[in-house]
């Protein structure tokens, strides 16, 4: 199953998608866009840790289109 959050905000060029998801990592400075780099790490490595994946279609000046994706779990489990 895979559960999207879209916004319409700037985007991001292809080759910087995959660097949204490192600690501390950010595209733009502090005085552009507030927050730490870490939001989009932790929620990466905690959907991992659930057996997960996580990813995102964007295009510059498009928005973007973030995902998670959970393994599907034994329905019978308590």
């Amino acid at each position: 199953m895979r559960l999207w959050v879209e916004d319409n905000g700037i985007g991001i060029a292809s080759q910087h998608q995959e660097r949204i998801f490192r600690t501390f990592e950010r595209l733009h400075g502090i005085e552009s866009y507030p927050g730490t780099g870490i939001g989009l790490a932790i929620i990466k490595r905690g959907i991992e840790r659930m057996g997960g994946r996580v990813g995102v279609e964007s295009q510059l000046g498009q928005g973007s289109r973030f995902w998670i994706e959970l393994p599907q779990g034994d329905s019978n489990s308590e």
